[in-house]
């Protein structure tokens, strides 16, 4: 039998819905008992996926991280990032080289990179360790051209108009 060859998508950009499209990728591999592992850069906080995702056969996510950086009001030091993307990307080079997963997601890694809590040589190091026949999927803000060049599919969502400028702020189910 011929297997497929594995594919790097990125979905990157500054609009809404770089996780959620890649939580659809694996709702969707789920239906054809694909074996998916997320693991999340910089979320350590209660979303719906993470009770959602529970209820999907062959799906782990693991949370890694100390909130994203420099948000507002957050008092976590660049070193404690670097340390929790350091552990989170560990655990997540594990998953990809231990063969045991269809799909792996990356949610977030993306933007480890470009706000430099986890170098670019360590995620073009994932790409090109990972199983030929496993797809490999990285969210986040600002993808580099060096990610952009080795990807197959990339994705860049645009922000066209957002609920925040009107003052609506997050709403559960819908961002988080």
């Amino acid at each position: 039998m011929h297997e497929e060859k594995g594919l790097v998508i990125i979905y990157t950009g500054e609009g809404k819905g770089k996780t959620t499209a890649s939580l659809g990728l694996v709702l969707r591999a789920s239906g054809y008992n694909k074996k998916c592992l997320i693991v999340q850069f910089g979320k350590s906080w209660f979303t719906g996926e993470l009770k959602g995702i529970k209820n999907l056969p062959n799906v782990r996510i693991i949370q890694g991280g100390k909130g994203f950086l420099d948000i507002l009001g957050s008092k976590v030091s660049k070193t404690e990032h670097k340390k929790a993307a350091a552990e989170a990307f560990n655990i997540l080079y594990k998953g990809v080289i231990s063969g045991k997963w269809d799909i792996v997601v990356a949610d977030e890694i993306v933007g480890a990179v470009y706000s430099k809590v986890l170098s670019l040589t360590k995620a073009l190091q994932l790409i090109k360790d990972k199983p030929d026949t496993m797809d490999l999927v990285l969210t986040g803000r600002f993808a580099s051209k060096e990610l952009i060049q080795v990807a197959d599919l990339v994705t860049e969502m645009k922000e066209v108009k957002h609920p925040y400028q009107k003052g609506i702020l997050a709403k559960k189910g819908i961002d988080f």
